[in-house]
């Protein structure tokens, strides 16, 4: 498994997630596709859950995630699987503040006129046994904009699980981060062959290190093999003297 393609995969879902949570919440902004006055707009809305929590602080770890799997770039290494766990806990308390945000929009309910000309939250105070969302018939007490009600519990019901998404995303990237940190990018057969340095480093075992090289079939991880077979040989000769050729061994991998 590599480490640095699971994060070019997680970053690939966290820009479309992000995307779609911005336009999301760009549509409360017009409920029913009208064009209201700020006063009459959902308080909840000016937090900006989809703009901020589930979009920008969604896209800065992602742009980190895929520069650190992208072959070749100079975030392909365990500084950028680091630092792109870093910024991945910064994600997540935007995808948490996304969340936080839509769950009290929809327990408050949307501004509207109630007939009287004047915009309040009438489900504001209700209780959890009398709550708007699962009583459909009370959303008829929202006069102006018509249809808010629907229109709120949509979108923000999207933004909260577009939240929850990303959350769990860049929760496994963090994981996959510090993974990527302690055992570099990739781990495929180039891992297979790591364990032979480790047995050719203490003189476990000849028969098992014989057995790694066999299973180094890459390009890139043949020459590893050279190396170790190379580097196996100047041990037997003269433990002392293998540093260098030990270090040279590890800067390939």
């Amino acid at each position: 498994m590599c480490t640095g393609k699971c994060a070019k995969c997680t970053a690939d879902l966290l820009f479309p997630l992000g995307l779609l949570a911005v336009v999301g919440n760009i549509l409360l902004f017009f409920p029913n596709g009208e064009v209201w006055r700020t006063e009459e707009i959902t308080e909840k809305i000016w937090f900006f859950p989809g703009v901020i929590g589930a979009g920008l602080l969604a896209f800065l770890p992602a742009s980190i995630m895929r520069a650190a799997g992208l072959e070749g770039s100079c975030c392909a290494n365990r500084c950028g699987m680091m630092l792109s766990m870093l910024m991945s806990v910064l994600g997540v308390a935007g995808a948490l503040y996304c969340m936080i945000i839509s769950a009290v929009g929809l327990q408050d309910g949307p501004l509207c006129d109630t007939g009287d000309g004047i915009f309040i939250y009438p489900f504001l105070n209700s209780t959890t046994e009398e709550s708007y969302l699962s009583n459909q018939t009370s959303w008829a007490v929202c006069v102006r904009p018509k249809n808010v009600v629907m229109w709120n519990v949509v979108l923000f019901s999207i933004l909260l699980s577009i939240g929850t998404l990303e959350a769990v995303l860049l929760l496994a990237q963090i994981v996959n981060g510090l993974i990527g940190c302690l055992c570099g990018t990739c781990m495929n057969e180039n891992l297979v062959c790591l364990l032979s340095m480790f047995t050719i480093k203490f003189i476990l075992s000849a028969k098992t290190a014989n057995y790694c090289f066999q299973k180094c079939v890459t390009p890139a991880s043949q020459k590893m093999c050279y190396c170790f077979r190379f580097s196996r040989h100047r041990w037997n000769e003269n433990p002392r003297t293998n540093s260098g050729v030990w270090d040279l061994c590890r800067n390939i991998y």
